[in-house]
């Protein structure tokens, strides 16, 4: 369950699909704007945010979609807490509109999926996906949340997603610890969610 609760938190936002659909170079403009630590979901210990990193996290691989990373056009943070809490964003400028809204297409179909997906890929895990709504931001932002659990081991995890857009730009925000979702701060991720997309341009 460690190994799958370390491919969850380094992997999961990197790797629900953020396909080819932004490989062309994006036309000279400002960079979009990320989160800051402050701006992450209420937590006992304070986050800490790391620089904001061209490409995609080092450790993402495929998870809940057959899809590779492009690292063009494509930039991440990531932040932390001192407790077993952690988060990222990775956001991407597709050559065209049109591609952006494929591609959050593309990333909602993967979120819905994901549970059964990893129950069929990790026999015993418990894995429940779910959706929270749609967000009045922008062109739109939707929210879903992973729960997890090992009953051999007793050990469970919630991660909350979000996938939003602002023109050719396109966002997803994941948070995650040690819980249910009983214990995500939900109400506190929509905020969080709203500001990344209104700070991309």
């Amino acid at each position: 369950m460690n190994k799958l609760r370390t491919a969850l938190a380094a992997a999961a936002a990197a790797a629900l699909g953020f396909a080819a659909l932004a490989t062309a170079p994006a036309q000279a403009a400002a960079q979009p704007a990320f989160l800051a630590a402050s701006q992450m979901p209420p937590s006992p210990t304070p986050w800490t945010a790391t620089q904001v990193f061209t490409g995609v996290p080092e450790n993402g691989g495929v998870l809940c979609a057959p899809y590779k990373i492009p690292a063009q056009n494509t930039r991440y943070r990531e932040f932390s807490t001192e407790l077993d809490t952690n988060g990222v964003q990775v956001t991407t400028v597709a050559r065209t509109e049109a591609d952006a809204v494929k591609l959050v297409d593309t990333l909602r179909g993967a979120l819905t999926a994901c549970g059964p997906l990893l129950e069929q890929q990790n026999p015993g895990l418990q894995a429940v996906s779910a959706s929270h709504g749609k967000l009045a931001v922008e062109e739109g932002a939707w929210v879903y949340s992973l729960d997890t659990a090992d009953p051999q081991i007793g050990i469970s995890d919630i991660h909350l997603f979000s996938v939003g857009r602002d023109g050719r730009t396109v966002t997803l925000v994941r948070w995650g610890q040690m819980g249910d979702l009983k214990d995500a701060h939900l109400t506190a991720f929509r905020t969080t969610t709203k500001t990344a997309v209104n700070k991309l341009h």
